[in-house]
């Protein structure tokens, strides 16, 4: 807080929920839908239920470690206090791979389906008033924030709702499986556990933002009891809206031979089941997804960097700046705004790797810092509860974040060992090669 003026605690339990279901994107079920479906050999709704499984782990950690470090930093501020400050930076300068390059995709996302609407018009277009838009409501209170994210991710909700009740129909007349309870989706003769766990480790990344909830610590009173609730019912609450989504569209479409192009299903499953009035209401949903998510994401970046501003890492003269009315990291805000316009510029295969590598980062420090802290620091591991829930619980989590380490595309980790190689440098400055300590903000302070 470098003009003495701190974030503003004014976020419920449920606003907070609400921005990490914004940020997961309720709707990205059906994008993914046609090549997991092709992966599962027609068992997608269980390779959602392993992914949640896998998940829920690592946002236990982070439930966990929130208790004792409620402050804004995430995976930066957990690894800083419990292993150590450089380290913390290293991750933290990562985890901006995650939270950075995701408005960015946003934007390019929106340009993609308005390009297709409308392509006499540039594409730059696009960019620039989705940009415009998710930084000027994050500009004002996070409240502002919180409320209309909250109708983003309540109309995704609704498109679901509807979607479903237009299958149900469909099944009843003989579509698909014919029935609307039904365990093929679940579980045939035929399933194999490698090709499940195959299709759930491309679904993990749709859980990506349960963690982003972590970096609104600051801004939630008695964040102590709140944010380990959210945390859980984000992660929750989207795999519910996952697993029930993919039943039913999976029962309507038992295998992906339908499909013109099972790699981009979601136009087409709309289409199949509503008919063109539908799709075209399905896609202002697929639009909206990626609004909330624009919006929840940008929130969420400029407050990383805000507790690394006010770390002094990065120049705490702007990033650790609160803007004295609206409350806000408005430099912050301004700041990702004016990197997510880079979308112009950017593809899609570049901007998602880099985040893949940024979150996969953050779960496995957060994963390790529960063991560190619980474990070789404070001694709590002398009972079978404390067995289970600091050593087993977070080498589970750690184990199947290792699994997407060993799924994820070489040119996802060249780009982040590159990324974290200008960090190194970068700390290696503010450190005076390394014979000063990394800055750090002092626990109590944020308090």
């Amino acid at each position: 807080m470098e003009n003495g003026v701190g974030l503003k605690k004014s976020l419920g339990l449920w606003s907070i929920v609400m921005l990490g279901v914004g940020y997961m994107t309720p709707m990205v079920v059906f994008d993914t839908f046609g090549i997991v479906s092709n992966d599962t050999g027609g068992h997608v709704p269980t390779s959602y239920i392993l992914a949640l499984a896998a998940m829920l782990f690592t946002a236990a950690s982070y439930g966990k470690l929130v208790k004792v470090f409620p402050m804004a930093g995430s995976a930066y501020t957990y690894t800083a206090k419990t292993i150590h400050p450089n380290l913390g930076f290293l991750v933290g300068w990562s985890a901006l791979l995650d939270y950075l390059f995701l408005p960015m995709v946003n934007a390019l996302l929106t340009k993609y389906y308005f390009e297709a609407l409308f392509p006499s018009v540039p594409g730059w277009v696009w960019v620039v008033l989705f940009v415009g838009l998710v930084t000027l409501v994050n500009v004002f209170s996070v409240n502002v924030s919180a409320n209309f994210n909250t109708l983003l991710v309540l109309f995704q909700i609704l498109v679901i709702v509807i979607f479903v009740g237009l299958v149900i129909h469909g099944l009843v007349k003989g579509e698909g499986t014919g029935s609307i309870f039904s365990i093929q989706p679940f579980f045939s003769s035929h399933m194999h556990i490698s090709t499940l766990i195959a299709g759930a480790t491309v679904l993990c990344f749709s859980f990506l933002g349960f963690d982003a909830v972590t970096t609104m610590s600051e801004e939630t009173p008695n964040a102590v009891k709140t944010i380990p609730r959210a945390i859980f019912l984000t992660a929750l609450l989207g795999g519910i809206l996952f697993i029930v989504a993919s039943y039913f569209t999976q029962s309507f479409f038992p295998d992906v031979s339908k499909f013109k192009s099972p790699d981009s299903s979601a136009p087409e499953i709309a289409l199949y089941v509503g008919g063109k009035l539908f799709q075209a209401f399905f896609l202002a949903g697929t639009f909206t997804g990626t609004l909330a998510s624009g919006v929840a994401s940008h929130t969420s970046v400029s407050r990383l960097l805000y507790v690394m501003g006010r770390d002094n890492v990065l120049p705490a003269k702007y990033f650790g700046y609160v803007h004295p009315k609206w409350r806000t990291p408005v430099f912050n805000v301004i700041a990702v705004g004016i990197i997510s316009l880079s979308a112009i510029f950017f593809n899609l295969e570049t901007a998602t790797s880099l985040i893949n590598f940024g979150a996969l980062i953050s779960f496995t420090f957060v994963n390790l810092c529960v063991i560190v802290h619980f474990v070789l620091k404070n001694k709590q591991h002398k009972s079978l509860k404390g067995i289970w829930t600091y050593i087993l619980s977070p080498i589970i989590g750690a184990a199947f974040v290792f699994i997407l380490w060993l799924n994820l595309n070489i040119d996802s980790f060249m780009l982040g060992i590159a990324w974290a190689i200008i960090g190194f440098c970068y700390l290696m400055y503010i450190t005076k090669m390394f014979k000063e300590e990394t800055p750090q903000f002092k626990f109590e302070e944020a308090m």
